[in-house]
């Protein structure tokens, strides 16, 4: 069974600068196209990026040009730098395999102005 573990979450003033982990468990997590996701309270979760299992990338335009996904397949995890962080930026962030399985329990992102 794969095992999501989020971390790096915490409070940051806007405009600066967090990096998220996701550690992964119980796959061939180099075989496996990896995603990040937020969510607000009241709203669905959304992708924001993903990777594939060959590096390819690919961002919503929300955050395209600040954030930056990347993987290290020697340790099992997938990276999310986050740039110029605004406000709306806030939520928890989770990541999950595409197509996703069970859900970590994410990590809190928060921007003040």
């Amino acid at each position: 069974q794969v095992q999501l573990v989020e971390s790096g979450g915490g409070l940051v003033q806007a405009g600066g600068s967090l990096r998220l982990s996701c550690s992964v468990s119980g796959t061939m997590f180099n075989r496996i196209d990896m995603a990040w996701y937020r969510q607000t309270p009241g709203k669905r979760r959304e992708f924001i990026t993903r990777i594939t299992s060959t590096g390819s990338t690919l961002y919503d335009s929300s955050v395209k040009g600040r954030f930056t996904i990347s993987r290290d397949n020697a340790k099992n995890t997938v990276f999310l730098q986050m740039n110029t962080l605004k406000v709306e930026d806030t939520a928890v962030y989770y990541c999950n395999s595409i197509p996703n399985g069970s859900w970590g329990q994410g990590t809190q992102v928060t921007v003040s102005s």
